[in-house]
């Protein structure tokens, strides 16, 4: 019969004593079971004994979390908190250096559990570890266990921030501005800091008057990445709890002090991996520093503001190179008209008046500055889009004005630009720190991304849409795998090409759950030899129609042709040559050489031909390599090709192996399958789409008593 559930069996241990088994009735008191057990071991005055969990953390066995105990656990009858409390509030006021450093030890280990640190706390034990730090008189371990204990205490929130007086935190923030300074004592007193930051707005501007970015800086060029990490937190906090007047300021100051630089050397590039922590620093300094976009973003374009219709005008002109026109040359509806048909080439939304553009936030004034800026720094780039699309008649052209509106604003999607930082994301890219004008940059890249693919999907201003969908899916597969350079993302970005990113996206369907199971995978082997058959007659048939190839010597290129052609019963392959390159089909009977197809001993490729064997300037000819191919008939004679590309060299490579009933191994072939199998078993899906298929058959039913049912035609 088991045992009640509120019956937990667990063994006690008490020095210099054997443990003892027992049963506790979670129902009673746990101060009755105090007393039980200290009655079995003859200890009187109960109340100052207690129950711990006998691990490393030594945590108090309290009413509130007794039901965690479980059967088989083994706990420890040890002093009550507050008589724990007590003794080490008078040891860590010892005169003996000794005692007191083994004190403050326990009393570091022991303010983990929050039973002991409220009682601590309550004999005003803050207040004695802030005294002790403003006198100065302790360092090395003294130091750093204190301060240990005090951020122990105060990382369970029952102490107030604020409480803490300007005599303490100056001594704090010399700690850290010392150049040579204990590294546990360093490491807690960064500590101390970013929490004083981030828990009070009072003690931020304290803080923030104690301690200079230039103080901090030192600190992330040592090789600890710990203190480095809590470094980076510090100014992370600085950054965040700063009033909204003064965080381009301090970001100012940040550029100033190359604070990018100095983290991408020596931590982002150093040897040390980076571990789960300064990863979340650097993904939270990287939203801050990009939140301070979010005022151009949500600001809108004033139209009768002419500093900023300045820009405009400076857009123009960089595009166009023309000058600024003084106020008296041509009419005004001549000027108009101009300003209007430039305008429109660079594909603004409103030809009248562009400023009205960017009143839509997000992107709002952010989109115009990514714009100037694209246009100064990467000033040829910039005019060879603008010029591009506005030459281009066919409805094909792409609106630089608006994708650059559409596309900022995009990327503010993907970074977030404005939202807090999530307190368990390590997300960080290391190209954001490669550059001062990361953001900018990062743009550069993008609409030049978007512009290759408009042209490669060839769209209109109807396919807008679709186009901005691709651009996103390059984008967030580029970043996804995390290149450390911007230009390093654009190179991704070159192998993420629109046909790319349909093969990618037709994997992906491939690929997922249902056509991994086991009747799509048996149906596609059924499938396959259907569609190499196919292959191979198409193949065959290519053959039939015959190739042009070219005669090259050894010596020089000639203008001689030749012509082969595979017999329509496929027994003979046709040759002769020609005198020009002919218009469509050679006939057979024009072509005076035979080679029966069945003294063909093998086909041979590459530089094992012999006609790639001879001396001369083809041996070195890479890409001539690539398309010879022979064929061996009779013990040593060969007749040997060149093909005019890799696609007839394919075709006839595949060929001439399906008659000799080999694989066809080309990648044409490869490619072909991957096709026509995909289209193949999309077919046959069709009436399965959204049906759920099974991985197993259904069972085959029993056999019917009898056949009655069958009706007989006779």
């Amino acid at each position: 019969m088991p045992p009640p559930a509120d019956i937990v069996k667990v063994a006690i241990e008490w020095p210099g004593a054997f443990p003892k088994l027992m049963e506790i009735d979670q129902k009673k008191p746990l101060s009755a079971i105090i007393k039980e057990v200290c009655e079995g071991w003859s200890l009187g005055n109960h109340e100052n004994f207690a129950l711990q969990i006998a691990d490393a953390t030594n945590f108090y066995i309290t009413e509130k979390n007794r039901n965690d105990i479980k059967n088989g656990s083994i706990l420890r009858l040890t002093t009550s908190p507050y008589q724990t409390a007590v003794q080490l509030h008078e040891r860590i006021q010892s005169s003996s250096m000794d005692a007191k450093l083994e004190a403050l030890k326990d009393l570091a280990n022991a303010s983990r559990d929050i039973t002991f640190a409220q009682e601590f706390i309550n004999l005003d034990g803050i207040s004695l570890l802030t005294q002790m730090v403003e006198s100065g008189t302790d360092f090395g371990d003294l130091l750093s266990f204190t301060l240990t204990a005090f951020v122990e205490l105060m990382d369970h929130g029952i102490v107030s921030w604020d409480t803490f007086s300007v005599a303490f935190i100056k001594k704090i923030a010399s700690y850290v501005n010392k150049s040579a300074m204990d590294t546990a004592v360093l490491q807690r007193s960064l500590a101390i800091l970013e929490s004083m930051v981030l828990n009070s707005q009072d003690l931020y501007h304290k803080v923030a008057q104690e301690i200079t970015i230039g103080q901090l800086i030192p600190h992330l060029q040592g090789t600890d990445q710990d203190i480095q990490t809590y470094t980076i937190a510090v100014i992370n906090a600085l950054f965040l709890k700063a009033p909204e007047e003064k965080r381009q300021e301090m970001a100012h100051i940040l550029a100033q002090k190359q604070l990018r630089s100095i983290i991408l050397s020596n931590v982002i590039r150093s040897p040390t991996p980076i571990n789960d922590e300064m990863a979340h620093q650097l993904y939270v300094l990287q939203v801050l520093t990009f939140n301070l976009l979010e005022d151009r973003m949500m600001t809108k374009m004033d139209p009768q503001d002419q500093a900023q219709r300045d820009i405009i005008f400076e857009l123009r002109r960089i595009a166009f190179d023309v000058e600024c026109e003084p106020n008296n040359s041509g009419s005004i509806e001549k000027r108009k008209s101009m300003y209007t048909r430039d305008y429109k080439k660079l594909g603004f939304i409103n030809h009248v008046n562009p400023a009205v553009d960017f009143t839509q936030i997000p992107p709002g004034m952010l989109a115009l500055d990514n714009m100037l800026y694209f246009a100064r720094h990467h000033q040829d780039a910039y005019i060879r889009i603008v010029l591009e699309n506005s030459s281009r008649e066919d409805k094909h052209e792409c609106p630089f004005g608006r994708s650059s509106i559409e596309l900022t604003k995009m990327l503010c999607e993907i970074l977030k630009v404005g939202e807090l930082p999530s307190e368990n994301c390590h997300d960080f890219h290391p190209m954001f720190f490669t550059h001062d004008r990361s953001f900018e940059e990062f743009f550069c890249i993008c609409i030049q991304l978007l512009n290759k693919t408009w042209k490669e999907m060839r769209a209109t201003s109807e396919d807008f849409n679709k186009v901005m969908q691709v651009v996103r899916e390059q984008i967030m597969r580029a970043l996804t795998l995390k290149p450390n350079s911007l230009d390093q993302f654009k190179s991704r970005l070159q192998n993420l090409s629109y046909t790319e990113i349909l093969k990618i996206r037709q994997s992906e369907r491939m690929n997922q759950e249902d056509f991994q199971s086991r009747p799509i995978l048996e149906l596609r082997e059924k499938i396959q030899p259907e569609i190499m058959e196919l292959i191979k007659q198409q193949r065959l048939n290519r053959l039939c129609e015959g190739t042009c190839f070219r005669k090259i010597s050894s010596r020089r290129r000639q203008d001689k042709f030749w012509y082969c052609r595979l017999s329509p019963n496929h027994k003979v392959l046709h040759y002769g040559d020609l005198e020009e390159s002919p218009q469509g089909e050679v006939p057979h009977d024009s072509l005076q050489d035979k080679l029966p197809v069945a003294d063909i001993k093998a086909v041979i490729t590459g530089k094992d031909c012999p006609h790639m064997k001879e001396k001369g300037a083809l041996k070195q000819n890479k890409e001539v390599l690539e398309l010879a191919f022979s064929v061996l008939y009779e013990s040593d004679e060969y007749l040997n090709f060149i093909a005019p590309d890799k696609h007839e060299y394919c075709v006839w490579t595949d060929g001439l192996n399906a008659l000799l009933g080999k694989e066809m191994t080309s990648d044409y072939t490869k490619s072909d399958m991957d096709t026509l199998l995909s289209m193949e078993m999309k077919l046959r899906l069709l009436d399965l789409e959204n049906i759920q298929i099974p991985e197993a058959p259904p069972p085959i039913p029993k056999e019917p008593s009898n056949y009655d049912f069958v009706y007989d035609c006779n």
